[in-house]
């Protein structure tokens, strides 16, 4: 496959005025944020992971012409440049991430695309000691699994098993037992979705139940203290292959695909948590998928994925978005 470079129509740190871009508005209201381009990613890639510890951001495997790597790319908000870190103990993409105790947890993934030979694979790196280690597995492979932290645990939500078929299933790792348990599993099996830690609750959006073309925008949420899912107020935008982040208090769900229009989303649409409604907030640039998002709380980054469906367009773009 020959990489396509998409560059924005502007330079590099460029900013991108919100009154340009248009998007479908949540009936809740609105609200603004402004977009800049940053140092591009040095190997584009789809499916990849990212998370951020002490001010760098790390880009963590992916799908280069549908086989996964193990690239561990670091990027340094500070000084806008990108350094090779030590790669992972195999190729994966669609893995779940998480950052604990200042160490990064991957959770399953895919060895090829399009979703195959999904894994029981959890793994630990250490930025300090640029390390890897393998963690206690998780009892069923899966991939394409979201995953967010909860009172210092971990955890993992739905996702699409060997057969392709999507999974209801929620595990919780804790790390300070390196140990599995399980917990309520979702109302409705899905992958491909949003999973937002806020105020003590998970927040589980939109999603796949089977193809891209079965999309949701289911809103449920996880109370640890009952062990149980409720429903919330739907994404406007019913969508999958999202990223998503919890910045400001807004749960942000950002991109997505849909093959059968061959088009991406470009949609930046926020949960509002103590409000209980959705925002639209200024869309990304060009619409995306198979990327992730994460924040230092000044600013949403995210890096690499795909501008068309599928591995279509890869792209080595890092974005950022801002509010005041």
């Amino acid at each position: 496959m020959k990489f396509v470079h998409i560059a924005l129509a502007c330079a590099s740190a460029c900013t991108i005025a919100g009154s340009g871009f248009v998007a479908r508005p949540a009936a809740q209201g609105t609200a603004g944020g402004t977009w800049t381009q940053k140092a591009p990613l040095p190997t584009p890639r789809s499916e990849v992971s990212l998370a951020l510890v002490n001010g760098k951001i790390y880009v963590i495997g992916g799908g280069i012409n549908r086989v996964a790597v193990p690239h561990n790319e670091e990027y340094d908000i500070a000084t806008d440049k990108w350094a090779m870190r030590m790669p992972m103990l195999r190729g994966l993409d669609h893995m779940g991430t998480a950052v604990v105790n200042g160490k990064i947890i991957t959770i399953g993934g895919f060895t090829h695309s399009v979703h195959q030979n999904p894994q029981t694979m959890v793994t630990e790196y250490d930025p300090a000691t640029d390390k890897w280690r393998e963690l206690a597995p998780m009892k069923a492979p899966r991939a394409s699994v979201a995953v967010a932290v909860l009172d210092g645990k971990v955890h993992a939500v739905g996702g699409r098993n060997p057969q392709g078929t999507t999974l209801a299933t929620h595990d919780v790792y804790d790390p300070a037992t390196n140990s599995w348990t399980e917990a309520a599993p979702l109302p409705k099996a899905r992958d491909h979705m949003a999973l937002v830690a806020a105020d003590g609750k998970l927040h589980a959006i939109g999603g796949r139940f089977t193809s891209p073309v079965d999309r949701t925008g289911e809103h449920d949420i996880y109370d640890p203290a009952t062990n149980s899912w409720s429903e919330g107020p739907p994404l406007p935008t019913p969508r999958s292959g999202l990223s998503y982040t919890l910045y400001k208090g807004l749960g942000m769900v950002l991109g997505g695909e849909f093959p059968p229009e061959n088009r991406t989303f470009n949609e930046n649409e926020a949960f509002d948590v103590k409000a209980n409604v959705w925002r639209t907030l200024t869309p990304m640039p060009a619409g995306r998928h198979a990327t992730a998002a994460v924040t230092d709380g000044r600013s949403v980054y995210l890096a690499g994925g795909s501008l068309g469906p599928g591995s279509s367009r890869v792209t080595d773009q890092l974005v950022v978005f801002t509010t005041p």
